[in-house]
Order: C-alpha cells, then sequence, then structure tokens
C-alpha cells in the first residue's frame, strides 16, 4: 500500500504553499510547523516531507531551527530538502534532526558530489527530480539538465540510492489531480535501478491516492490538498492505519 507522506513547506518558520514553486503565490497555513508535524503524527503517520523554500532560495539551510523543533516534537521520520548545496550544510541538516535529505539541483548539476554523497550517508539519500516538459529542471524550475531521468537513476543507483522523488511541475499545488502516465513511464524507466518511486503534484483527494496506490508506487507527497481541506485528517488517520 502506498505510504501517504504529508508536507510541510517551511517560509520564515511557518507552514505555507506556494502554486507551481512561484514565491508570489504564497499562502501561510500556520505559525508552527512543530504543531502541525504533532497533528499528522498523531493521525499515524511515519514520515513527514518538510521542505526549506528559504533555503531553496539562497542555496543555504535558513530553518534549521524549525527543523530541531519539529524532530523534538514528533518520532516520525523527517525528509528534508531546500538549500542544500554543500556538504557542511548536508551535515548540519542531519544534526537539526532530519533522517532523509532531499537533493535536486545540485545532484542534477553536480552529480560526482551527489555521488560521494550517496558513498557516505546511504539510504539517507533522496534524488528530487523535478519534471517540467520531460525534462529535469533545477535553480527554482527555471532552467534544466538534457539528462534524462533514467541516465540519472542508472549512475545513482550504482551508488546505493534508494528512493527518489518526482514532481509534476505541470500539476504542483494546482488541486487538478496527478497524471497516471506521467508515473507510469517514470516507473518503467527506472524499473531495473529499484529505486522507490514517490510521486509529488496535483494530488487533490483519496481517490487520487487511490489511483497511485494502484499503480504500484511506494509513497505519495500530500500538501495543498490537506491544508484546502480536501483530504481531511480523519483520512489520513484511516489510510495510515491501512498500512
Amino acid at each position: 500500500m502506498i505510504q501517504l507522506v504529508p508536507a510541510i513547506d517551511i517560509i520564515d518558520g511557518k507552514c505555507v504553499r506556494l502554486t507551481m514553486g512561484d514565491y508570489s503565490r504564497q499562502k501561510t497555513y500556520g505559525d508552527s510547523p512543530a504543531d502541525m508535524a504533532k497533528a499528522f503524527e498523531q493521525c499515524g503517520v511515519k514520515r513527514l516531507h518538510l521542505v526549506d523554500l528559504d533555503g531553496a532560495k539562497i542555496s543555504s539551510p535558513a530553518n534549521l531551527r524549525t527543523l530541531e523543533k519539529v524532530a523534538k516534537a514528533v518520532d516520525c521520520q523527517i525528509e528534508w530538502g531546500g538549500g542544500l548545496s554543500s556538504s557542511e550544510a548536508l551535515v548540519s541538516v542531519f544534526n537539526a534532526g532530519a533522517t532523509h535529505a532531499i537533493v535536486g539541483s545540485i545532484a542534477a548539476l553536480n552529480p560526482d558530489m551527489f555521488e560521494q554523497w550517496l558513498d557516505i550517508h546511504k539510504d539517507k539519500m533522496i534524488f528530487g527530480a523535478d519534471i517540467k516538459n520531460g525534462e529535469i529542471a533545477v535553480k527554482g524550475w527555471v532552467e534544466s539538465v538534457k539528462a534524462s531521468i533514467r541516465e540519472f537513476a542508472q549512475r545513482f543507483a550504482a551508488h546505493g540510492l534508494q528512493e527518489m522523488i518526482c514532481t509534476d511541475i505541470r500539476k504542483d499545488g494546482m488541486l487538478q489531480g496527478p497524471d497516471p502516465e506521467f508515473y507510469k513511464t517514470i516507473g518503467e524507466n527506472i524499473k531495473e535501478t529499484g529505486i522507490q518511486l514517490t510521486a509529488s503534484g496535483g494530488v487533490s483527494s483519496m481517490k487520487d491516492i487511490e489511483m497511485l496506490d494502484s499503480l504500484n508506487l511506494r509513497k505519495v507527497i500530500v500538501g495543498k490538498a490537506i491544508y484546502e481541506n480536501k483530504i481531511s485528517f480523519k483520512e489520513i488517520e484511516q489510510w495510515s492505519q491501512k498500512g
């Protein structure tokens, strides 16, 4: 059964959501990510997806105090992304309480460095592949790299990569439902590597979760649908109990 992973995006220590990654289309949903994390944990959630949007903008972690508060508040696994552009930044995130680190632009632009991190940190590393027009988008989704998902997956799997998050940029924050063909294609491209694929972008209801579950995906990140009350905490609890 697919694991539901709630997202907590952070700006200035607060819970926010963006639409299609646009900082000008920001909506705040709460002042305490730690309280939000505790609410998810009470629903039986085992992993949380936290993104440091300030850190992503400046290419350096900017909300480590918030991460520390969340890590102290819950026993969930915490995957953390945003601003991980150096080995020092990566270590600081683990020291602050993250159990996993999501690396996107650096992995795509400097795969040699990401391979070194994989060799050291093994299964703590997650490749975050944001897809736009069939290419991996980087640097705030304004640029792209030409190498394919298959190429990256094969290369990183040789260094022990176990998890990859694929975000469909067209769907992110739109509440229009995910594109099953998008994930079917990616799944086929990386199947031989054994890397677990996490879906991200567009989830609008529990029916979407059920659809993604039918594709045999391992995890799905859910954000705006929760905060806009399209998916209730009760539904999260019922789904988590099934797993």
